[in-house]
């Protein structure tokens, strides 16, 4: 993985913490999730309108990703309907990285050096205690397997979405596809079970929705494009930093205490990119 590359990938981590913040705001998770997805749906077109629609070789991973992302933002708000996201994020994204590190070693045959292997484990055991550590009773039983149920999602889409978009030739193309299709879809949900009654309240957030959304499309095209030019499960592991720069957004704007074993967590999660790096 290039400097460049490396360091996009950490921005993409950021507007991912970003977009997961925009969650907060004051409607239930499965309709701030509408917004985002379907916000992130208009960019998409835009995307399509300007670089075109992806090769035929490309959609059957595409059709594959949009049924993955559709149980994946379910089984996320069922874990955000059940327990705080400071204990459903990190476990659902802590653990993602090594699922998808294995999991790519026998489905695309891409291996990871010790180095690598090692900084994917130092990073996941760094987020990981950021959940533990935030843990002040607890949790529903039934939240923390919601939680593992969208990491196996995450690992699932994460493979998917690296080689649909290698195979398109246009990880660009790819992404504007998939954005539109992953919103469509929730969107088609949402009026099967509100009808436009039950999603007028949307309207009062559409700034934070479109804030969130392009967040949420910056984020993933950058994982995406990153996944055609360096070894997914490293890019997998740096983006799951998203979990550090949600903690920092909970430190320095939410005003949350910075313990110590934040900071730990923190440093472990630094020591992870630097192997990921190094390797």
């Amino acid at each position: 993985m290039t400097l460049p590359v490396f360091f996009a990938v950490l921005a993409a981590a950021a507007l991912h913490a970003g977009w997961n913040a925009v969650l907060k705001i004051r409607i239930e998770p499965f309709l701030a999730m509408v917004l985002i997805t379907g916000a992130g749906s208009l960019f998409g077109l835009i995307g399509v309108a300007v670089v075109g629609w992806p090769i035929a070789a490309a959609w059957p991973m595409l059709i594959a990703s949009t049924a993955i992302h559709f149980g994946y933002h379910l089984f996320l708000v069922a874990a955000y309907s059940r327990a705080d996201m400071g204990i459903v994020y990190p476990i659902a994204r802590g653990s993602a990285p090594l699922l998808t590190a294995i999991v790519s070693l026998f489905w695309l045959s891409e291996p990871v050096s010790p180095l690598g292997m090692a900084g994917v484990l130092v990073l996941g055991c760094g987020i990981a205690s950021i959940a533990i550590a935030g843990r002040k009773s607890a949790a529903d039983p039934r939240a923390l397997g919601y939680a593992a149920l969208t990491a196996v999602t995450i690992c699932l889409y994460t493979l998917t979405d690296g080689t649909g978009a290698r195979a398109s030739g246009n990880p660009h193309a790819y992404t504007a596809a998939l954005f539109v299709l992953d919103g469509v879809c929730l969107t088609v949900l949402a009026l099967w079970r509100r009808g436009w009654r039950g999603l007028a309240p949307l309207w009062r957030f559409k700034g934070p929705g479109l804030a969130g959304g392009a967040m949420s499309v910056g984020a993933y095209w950058i994982a995406i494009w990153a996944m055609t030019i360096a070894p997914i499960p490293l890019v997998a592991a740096v983006r799951e930093t998203s979990v550090l720069f949600a903690t920092l957004i909970a430190v320095v704007w939410l005003k949350e205490p910075l313990s110590r074993n934040r900071v730990l967590s923190a440093l472990l999660i630094v020591a992870g990119l630097a192997l990921i790096r190094l390797a």
